[in-house]
């Protein structure tokens, strides 16, 4: 019997492989088509991060200004929990996550590319986030905030949950309203039947009509961290449709 062993040798820049016996065939150092940098030469630059985990259908939409996105990924097409992580954008490295993630609630019913007034499902898109508002007061909010008694929520959810104190802190979605206003604003440049008020506020513990929920020291961090100078958006839908 012939024995057979693989062997695995190096020569220069070149690594081959081949059967005991049967030799090796090796390049002379100097001759690979990879080049060796000179010594002191300043090292090869990389590509800029892209937004991990989104892919270029909603990546093409953030606009090129825009150096902050919040990011919300939900589970499925029908789904009502999702994960937010917000991250920043800077020319040299690209994204890179500078806080969570984050437990999140979107509509009852899931999500949507076409939304509708009632339907319970969020908005599939980008968005940006302009203004921000609530019951109580935020010095340190860097979007324009708006405190005001009208941020009233009363009554149960949708699993019966109480809903009081879910806006006491929220940053309007600019999906179907007039950025550069409070978030109570009614105005809904696409219709009525388009719905609107969508806002990230603050979660009580169920799924929501339209909105992303997080618990308040989370909307805490968020409103401390957007800074309207960065341009942020929203980039939100479940993890099939961000990755696409």
């Amino acid at each position: 019997m012939t024995l057979r062993k693989v062997l695995v040798c190096a020569f220069g820049a070149v690594v081959c492989t081949g059967l005991l016996g049967t030799g090796c065939t090796q390049e002379p150092r100097g001759s690979s088509s990879q080049s060796t940098p000179a010594p002191g030469a300043p090292p090869a630059r990389t590509a800029p991060r892209p937004l991990p985990g989104v892919g270029p259908a909603l990546r093409d939409r953030v606009p090129a200004a825009s150096r902050q996105a919040v990011v919300v990924r939900g589970t499925t097409e029908n789904g009502n929990r999702a994960r937010v992580v917000l991250y920043e954008r800077d020319a040299e490295h690209g994204w890179r996550a500078v806080a969570g993630p984050w437990p999140a609630h979107n509509g009852l019913r899931g999500w949507t590319r076409d939304h509708e007034a009632g339907d319970l499902r969020t908005p599939i898109g980008v968005f940006t986030l302009s203004d921000a508002g609530g019951r109580l007061p935020a010095p340190w909010a860097r979007l324009p905030y708006d405190q005001d008694p009208d941020f009233s929520a009363e009554g149960t959810g949708h699993l019966g949950e109480s809903l009081e104190g879910s806006f006491d802190y929220v940053v309007a979605i600019d999906y179907n309203r007039v950025p550069g206003t409070t978030p109570l604003d009614n105005t809904r440049p696409l219709g009525e039947d388009k719905g609107g008020g969508v806002w990230i506020h603050v979660d009580h513990d169920g799924p929501t009509n339209a909105c992303v929920s997080l618990r308040e020291e989370h909307m805490r961090v968020l409103l401390k961290a957007l800074d309207p100078a960065r341009k942020p958006v929203v980039v939100m839908g479940p993890e099939a449709a961000l990755e696409e």
